[in-house]
């Protein structure tokens, strides 16, 4: 499926800020097999005065950029073009929960793509017992590591709620686990965390969701937005897979990956600093249209 991706973030500040640093992970990644990134741009509104793309750890285009001069407003967009490859759910391979902890100590590398780095606490997630007990219950014998993960996959898009207003962007799992509501990152946190409570190395995918209208309504502009969803080590033969707590699915080709990371601190759109005071009012537009291929 070939797209063509649209973003326009908008901040309006209060009181002018007089100096500013952000980190932009926004382009999506071309991945063998899986997408292709054919043309993408980023552009900053003031213009910064220091302009400079690298590549994170994990393999994703970065663009950090430094505003000395005092602005009211900061505004960044995205444009890109992006292939993406029918992806399907492959005969199950995975071994038995019992023995990946075998296959994870023989796995040597420590390189971006290996599932050592998605295992035990990172920066925004740390052991819940609560999650773990979560996790345990849905656990049956015999199962192998794939069936685990659509296990809790399903259990949390049962038993949880999507609800913009309940959570935001510094909510922890244990506080959306509590309320039983959320938005996809709390979703993908608390999966990851039940999982990694069971041995499964499991990650944070950030990236771009294209959503289906209604039938007979029309796509809104603006309407699509950004997504997250798990990554899961299944075993040295069977590699990663991606499932989408919150609608219960495999990722597939309407799934655009921008960036894979330990959870949301690794791959957040846009991170920084700004000399100021007072509040600000954030706006985000987002368009996903696919193109005749």
């Amino acid at each position: 499926m070939l797209y063509d991706l649209s973003l326009h973030m908008g901040y309006t500040y209060d009181v002018p800020a007089s100096g500013a640093r952000h980190v932009i992970r926004l382009l999506p990644l071309s991945l063998p097999d899986r997408q292709r990134l054919i043309a993408g741009s980023i552009t900053v509104g003031p213009n910064a005065e220091e302009r400079t793309t690298f590549v994170d750890f994990f393999g994703q285009s970065a663009t950090s950029v430094l505003l000395r001069a005092p602005h009211e407003t900061l505004d960044i967009r995205m444009q890109a073009r992006v292939m993406v490859e029918a992806t399907s759910m492959t005969a199950d391979l995975s071994p038995e929960l019992t023995t990946l902890a075998d296959e994870l100590a023989d796995f040597w590398s420590v390189d971006a793509a290996s599932p050592h780095h998605l295992t035990g606490a990172s920066p925004r997630l740390a052991e819940e017992p609560l999650i773990a007990a979560y996790a345990r219950e849905i656990v049956r014998p015999g199962q192998t590591v794939r069936e685990i993960a659509l296990a809790v996959c399903a259990r949390i898009y049962k038993d949880f709620t999507y609800d913009a207003k309940a959570t935001n962007v510094d909510t922890t799992p244990k506080e959306a686990f509590r309320l039983k509501r959320g938005v996809c990152q709390d979703f993908t946190h608390i999966m990851i965390v039940a999982l990694r409570s069971l041995g499964i190395p499991a990650g944070y995918v950030s990236g771009f969701l294209r959503t289906i209208p209604p039938p007979g309504k029309e796509r809104l502009e603006g309407a699509d937005a950004m997504h997250a969803w798990v990554r899961i080590w299944c075993g040295e033969t069977m590699g990663y897979i991606e499932l989408d707590p919150t609608n219960n699915i495999p990722a597939g080709s309407d799934h655009i990956v921008v960036g894979y990371g330990r959870d949301y601190s690794d791959v957040a759109p846009v991170i920084g600093m700004l000399k100021g005071y007072g509040n600000q009012k954030a706006e985000q537009a987002v368009d996903v249209i696919p193109l005749k291929s």
